[in-house]
């Protein structure tokens, strides 16, 4: 093994390309010859493609990869296929099959290898779905993800719009991995911290989505590298808008904390620069000002449903083990305010 190989520079969700830069591209592209069994593509930002087969069918695919973020191969090979999962869950599928994906330095210890894909597949495994394969090339640093593959019924897709006013939001997975892996990597976390971490970006969604196929989900998303302030400005349509009370929401104390040091990344600052003119923040503290921008990896689900609906969906979110499951916000018609208010 190559003895100035670093294992972990900095990765998760935190490598992905800012959303100005993706809209730009995306923008240009060729829509293509319309296909009327396509009904979630790449021009609808949403979390996966869906295509129909027959009139109970539809496939859900997607895929996911990046840099380790903490130095645990096998942690990270979780990490990672749970990330690449969820996008599945958000849009109310089952898992099915996975591919995986790998980036692999020539002279790295193979061993390295052997853990991430041994993480990676227990959590295919324990999603309920099958690896069944993937692809390899060598490359200078190690970037790990999978190519995954659900079903779903096709009226029952889950899509990151189609939230109405009256909605109640609810987020299952509390916010601030993303500022506490920064912490790690410099030395400025502790162990409980990171630990709390690596738990809730190891956790699958399965449990979350789930518990949501009996109740009225309007809208859903996973929280994931826009944060959570850029993953609601994709739900918000020209008729809506969203309140979140920065106190209801589920947050890592250590992420605060690091915050409050600045050790912040620069994926927030993109998220945070795509979203100027969009959002208005009432008295919210600096650190929770840092939590709404920063980019999570393997974050948890956002709904939105009937607030009738909220308090029964909470309780049966907590009964299946999702713990810091909580009501964060609402949505309103749009009127002359921005589109994110946090107050």
């Amino acid at each position: 093994m190559d003895n100035d190989f670093i294992f972990c520079k900095g990765g998760g969700c935190t490598r992905k390309l800012g959303p100005d830069v993706l809209e730009r591209v995306l923008s240009g592209l060729p829509k293509g010859v319309p296909d009327p069994d396509l009904l979630v593509g790449f021009d609808a930002r949403d979390d996966a493609a869906v295509y129909r087969l027959s009139d109970d069918t539809a496939i859900v695919q997607t895929l996911d990869f990046f840099p380790p973020m903490i130095d645990d191969p096998y942690l990270f090979g979780q990490i990672a296929a749970a990330n690449a999962l969820s996008d599945i869950y958000a849009m109310g599928g089952r898992v099915k099959t996975a591919l995986n994906i790998v980036c692999f330095p020539e002279k790295a210890d193979l061993n390295l290898l052997g853990s991430i894909l041994r993480g990676g597949q227990e959590k295919v495994t324990e999603a309920g779905g099958i690896l069944a394969g993937g692809h390899s090339i060598m490359d200078e640093s190690i970037k790990y993800g999978l190519s995954c593959m659900g079903t779903v019924h096709p009226d029952r897709i889950l899509t990151n719009t189609g939230a109405q006013p009256g909605d109640a939001l609810i987020l299952t997975k509390p916010l601030g991995v993303g500022l506490i892996c920064t912490a790690h990597r410099v030395g400025e976390c502790s162990a409980a911290g990171l630990d709390e971490a690596v738990r809730s970006m190891t956790t699958l969604n399965r449990a979350a989505s789930e518990a949501a196929r009996d109740f009225t989900i309007h809208a859903c998303t996973d929280v994931t590298g826009f944060g959570l302030l850029g993953h609601l400005n994709e739900m918000c349509t020209d008729d809506i808008s969203v309140r979140v009370d920065y106190r209801a929401l589920p947050v890592m104390e250590e992420a605060l904390r690091a915050a409050d040091a600045f050790l912040v990344t620069a994926a927030a600052q993109r998220n945070r620069n795509h979203l100027a003119g969009r959002v208005t923040l009432r008295n919210v503290p600096f650190p929770v000002e840092e939590v709404l921008y920063d980019p999570q990896t393997s974050g948890g689900l956002l709904f939105a449903l009937p607030q009738e609906e909220a308090d029964a969906l909470i309780c049966a979110l907590h009964a299946a083990g999702v713990v810091h499951a909580a009501i964060a916000g609402e949505v309103l018609p749009r009127g002359a305010q921005t589109p994110l208010t946090v107050e």
